[in-house]
């Protein structure tokens, strides 16, 4: 194509990130840019004199440049009814005359003064454009109205400034625009065709491909965004249905399993190798149980460590026995063993054993040929739980290799502690799946040793919390909230033992879980980026705002909802 002249830079704008108060919290954040008189630099990471406050979601050599429109500017000027914006007063670096969402596309080349640019992928919204802005709804209405912006990536370093002429030198591949990309990940549809065609854009980013990989990875029958977070199968039941429970078996000295029938003889809907059940124990105790049994198999088995003052475990201990009814929820999860042919790594410590021995069960159905490590560590072969199951389902498979590890053996037992070198020393294959669950330092320094590997990881207890931009507070016990109790429904989050009235101030389920101290997982606040998508156990939900594109069936977006009689989330 012949170079052409298609817009003007208007004002090039930076800001180092500064710490901004919001809602009682410090936000570290760059979203803040004022106008540069003169020439500035650009370089391969960065405008020199800017920054970017989350280097998770904004920064880095595929989001050098974020660059956005005047003509949105006039739209959002009149949508919104006001007359206060300045440059960079949607966080951009470049404000710009043309270059329109709907008619850039991915992987355009610019030459804009003496740099030259290409089109790496639409803005990925959060909630500082909401403060910036000061207008919450702000992440929502850019990809709603379909004026997201877009990033460049710096091809070839330069001077730029205001009122240089930007020079359109390629077209990128595909025909796919900014506003295009945009609503295929963000928006309902979802095309295959479509994504096919964005992931043969070589310049998109890496993460919206693997975004869009997980979208195409995803079956027909899969609800909710898989581009967004991990996918699973709708679940079997809604709440809470009866089982029965039809065995009480001793594991290890520490560990019981329980197994659970339909009360009629029916056989139950299969779960997938890895997932979890939700049970209800007594009156407001709620607690999930990884399966550890054949998947497919009559019944569910879960196995259960009976802490010496846990709740759960005195329960069990006194109050269940066979032939009771116990309230459970459907199975669910996304810590699951995924097709392949190549090697797999089942790492386990104490309890943890529990999803990775579904997957053993799985793998010997299928007289899997794959190469499968199984790897258990536990205190004592006193305390080493399924020691005979595991090794009679690995001499079914014809290439699998076992080490278990005591870190306080019993006399005659040799110490022999799973480290990370001694990980290393193993010489596993590196092109594996990698399947860990333990506890949480266990996982850590699992992973860091399995370093290049596919690692997947399932943790005890509630999950690390997600909140972009502001620092990580000293973690403490989930607690009813300040103030008088509520008068509401009961809300309780399954996995931090807690379930509290719901207040009549309470703005969202988020706002509740955040004063509970509960982990959260958030980006946008409003429905679009699918971070705080959480499981709903039991119970329904009305939105405040209606989600840009609905979460999984079983699921719940926190952050714009409310309870509508009592709930239980996985949380």
């Amino acid at each position: 194509m012949d170079d052409r002249g298609v817009g003007t830079l208007r004002s090039v704008n930076v800001g180092l990130p500064e710490d901004v108060q919001w809602r009682g919290r410090t936000v570290h954040t760059g979203i803040w840019k004022s106008p540069v008189d003169g020439p500035t630099m650009a370089r391969r990471l960065n405008l020199d004199g800017d920054g970017q406050g989350d280097l998770g979601g904004h920064g880095g050599e595929m989001r050098a440049v974020f660059v956005y429109q005047l003509d949105s500017y006039r739209y959002w000027q009149k949508f919104l009814g006001r007359d206060d914006f300045v440059p960079g007063q949607f966080g951009e670096n470049f404000t710009v005359d043309g270059l329109a969402d709907d008619e850039v596309r991915v992987g355009d080349r610019y030459r804009i003064g003496a740099a030259l640019f290409e089109v790496t992928q639409p803005r990925v919204t959060c909630y500082r454009v909401g403060i910036r802005m000061d207008e919450p709804r702000m992440p929502s209405l850019l990809v709603q109205h379909h004026r997201p912006g877009f990033y460049f990536r710096v091809l070839e370093e330069g001077e730029v400034r205001a009122g240089d002429e930007i020079i359109k030198v390629a077209d990128g591949p595909e025909a796919l625009t900014v506003a295009d990309v945009d609503a295929l990940l963000y928006l309902p549809g979802h095309p295959r065709e479509r994504i096919e065609q964005a992931l043969r854009i070589p310049a998109l980013s890496p993460g919206w491909q693997g975004s869009f990989r997980a979208m195409l990875d995803e079956p027909a029958s899969a609800s909710g965004n898989a581009g967004l977070v991990a996918a699973s199968p709708p679940p079997a039941w809604a709440g809470f249905r009866a089982l029965r429970v039809s065995a009480v078996e001793r594991e290890s000295s520490t560990i019981v399993s329980l197994r659970l029938a339909d009360p009629e003889g029916a056989r139950l809907p299969a779960a997938q190798p890895g997932q979890f059940l939700t049970v209800r124990l007594g009156s407001g105790l709620v607690r999930s149980y990884s399966l550890s049994g054949q998947p497919g198999g009559p019944d569910y088995r879960i196995s259960v460590k009976l802490e010496p003052h846990g709740r759960a475990g005195a329960y069990l201990r006194t109050n269940v026995r066979t032939g009771d009814l116990i309230d459970a929820a459907a199975p669910r999860g996304t810590f699951v063993l995924t097709p392949g042919e190549g090697p797999v790594l089942l790492i386990s410590g104490g309890v943890g054993a529990t999803p990775v021995l579904a997957m053993l069960h799985a793998l010997a159905d299928q007289k899997s040929a794959r190469e499968v490590w199984w790897l258990q560590a536990a205190r004592n072969r006193d305390e080493q739980p399924f020691a005979a199951e595991a090794q009679a389902l690995l001499a079914q498979l014809p290439n699998s290799r076992s080490y278990v590890f005591y870190s306080h053996p019993s006399p005659p037992e040799l110490g022999n502690r799973l480290t990370p070198d001694r990980l290393r020393d193993l010489n596993l294959p590196t092109d594996a799946d990698a399947y860990l669950c333990g506890p949480t330092s266990f996982l850590a320094d699992m992973t860091a040793a399995l370093a290049g590997t596919r690692v997947h990881t399932e943790i005890f207890g509630s999950q690390a919390g997600l909140t972009p931009g502001i620092a990580a507070q000293p973690a403490r016990p989930p607690h009813p909230p300040a103030g008088e109790p509520g008068t509401g429904p009961a809300v309780s989050f399954a996995r931090s033992d807690l379930s509290v009235p719901w207040p009549d101030d309470a703005g969202s389920l988020l706002d509740l879980a955040e004063a509970c101290d509960v982990p959260v997982r958030w980006s946008c606040r409003v429905g679009v980026c699918h971070n705080c998508e959480s499981g709903l156990l039991a119970g329904a939900v009305a939105y405040t705002t209606e989600p840009v594109d609905p979460p999984a069936e079983g699921n719940v977006l926190i952050c714009s909802s409310r309870p509508d009689g009592d709930i239980v989330l996985d949380l």
